[in-house]
Formats: C-alpha cells, structure tokens, sequence
C-alpha cells in the first residue's frame, strides 16, 4: 500500500468502530500518525493498540462537546506538534417523524451529526491553516436526498453537505481543502448479524446499481483519497460513495 501520510498527523472522530474504524487503520496504514477519538474509551483502545506501536493515540472525546473537541486538539498538538487531516465521522441517529421526534432526541442527533462537525472543524482550522491540511467529513446520501421518518438525520446531514461547501469556499485561498463522503448503505458489526437488516438489504440491493451494500473500509478508501495528495485540486465536493444509489431518480427498475 502507497505510504501517502508518512509523516502527517490525522484526527478521526467515532473511530471505535465501523468507518471511523476502518479509516483510522487506512490512514495508519498509509504511515500517518493517527489521534482516535469515540465517548467509549474501551472501543478506540483496543484498536489503538491493535496499530503499530506510538502511531496511535486515543483520545476519549464527546464531539457533541466543544470543550471536550478543544481539549482533544490541543492535546494531539502537544503530542505530535501539527495537525494535518480532520475527518469528522462520529455521527448518531434517530428515527421518526417530526411528531415521533423528542426534543431530547431532535438536540443529539444535531448536536453530535451536525455541530460536532462544526466544533472539530473550529478547533483544528488554525492548526490546518498553519499545515495547509485539509478537513473530510462524514455526510450521507440522507445529506443529498430525504428519507422517510429520518428527519432529524435528514436536517443534520443535509446541513453537515453544506457546511463543507461552504467552509471550502471561505479557506480554499488558505490553502485547506474541505471535501465530504457521502455513504449510501454500509454494513458494519451492527448491522451485519441483525436478522432486519439483512432484509432490509434486499430492499436495499434492489435500488442500489452495484446490487449490494457498501463495506467501511471501501468508505475510508473514498476519506483517504480526497485527504490525499491526488486529490489536491478537489474542494467543496460531497461524493457519494454509495455503490450507485444516487444516480437514481427514484422510479423503479423496468423489466
């Protein structure tokens, strides 16, 4: 595997498991120096230690939490002296309709999808600034398109899309790259021995053009190109990576 990030320091938010998982140990794999950061320490331990020895940090972190954000980027400061890559990925969900929703629920899901990428990408930029790095957070076709019963989801994602557009318009001539990954169905440990899931798949596999759902690491591949040297002419872009599912205008397979 090409040694991209031999010498960069990358943060991850929610790399316990699934994606930010599998895009903590890309970017290890790929020589950088990488800070995980997730609210269960126990998770993002055990894949810190499962890295080569001093490429990896974990940080305990709530990024619905700015002081908490703050405190995690100063701290990957004072260990490795730089910052090179932001990937904002901790995300939660809900389901429901505006009435289904609680006001509790409605407050963390936007909290932790929505202004968590807002804290991180506040508490780095300055140090993003001084690197010329760049940022690349987690959307979802559900930040490009609506779905039934997920607005909360909906709204937060739909504003992580545009909060990326926006903030590549305003440091493109600082010389940060702001891109996003748009994830359309993805398996993960959660999903993968869940009987509902599996049937919900096939629903799935019918809409989507490659006929099947999507892997983390064939997210965290997308996350590591548009962090990469190749992708340095791209900025503002919110690319689905979602085997196809967005190049459908909705109507149904004719026979």
């Amino acid at each position: 595997m090409d040694r991209r990030f031999d010498g960069k320091v990358v943060i991850v938010t929610g790399a316990g498991s699934g994606i930010g998982e599998a895009t903590a140990r890309r970017f290890a794999a790929e020589g950088a120096r990488v800070v995980l950061t997730d609210t269960v320490a126990d998770k993002i331990d055990a894949v810190a230690a499962s890295l080569p020895p001093g490429q990896a940090t974990a940080v305990r972190t709530d990024s619905s939490d700015f002081d908490q954000v703050s405190a995690m980027v100063q701290a990957t400061i004072d260990r490795y002296g730089r910052l090179d890559v932001l990937v904002n990925n901790a995300g939660t969900i809900t389901q429901g309709t505006v009435q289904d929703t609680s006001i509790t629920d409605w407050h963390r899901v936007i909290e932790t999808d929505l202004s968590g990428v807002f804290y991180g990408t506040k508490a780095a930029l300055g140090h993003l600034l001084e690197s010329k790095g760049c940022i690349v957070n987690v959307s979802s076709v559900s930040g490009l398109a609506g779905d039934w019963h997920m607005s909360a989801y909906n709204a937060a994602k739909g504003g992580v899309s545009n909060f990326t557009r926006a903030v590549a318009l305003d440091h493109g001539k600082d010389g940060v790259r702001v891109n996003a990954v748009a994830p359309g169905f993805i398996w993960t440990d959660l999903t993968s021995d869940d009987g509902e899931a599996h049937e919900l798949s096939d629903e799935f596999s019918r809409r989507i053009a490659l006929g099947r759902g999507g892997l983390p690491d064939e997210v965290a591949a997308a996350i590591t190109f548009l962090a990469s040297e190749d992708a340095r002419f791209i900025t503002g872009v919110v690319l689905p990576v979602d085997g196809g599912t967005m190049a459908s205008n909705g109507q149904p397979a004719q026979a």
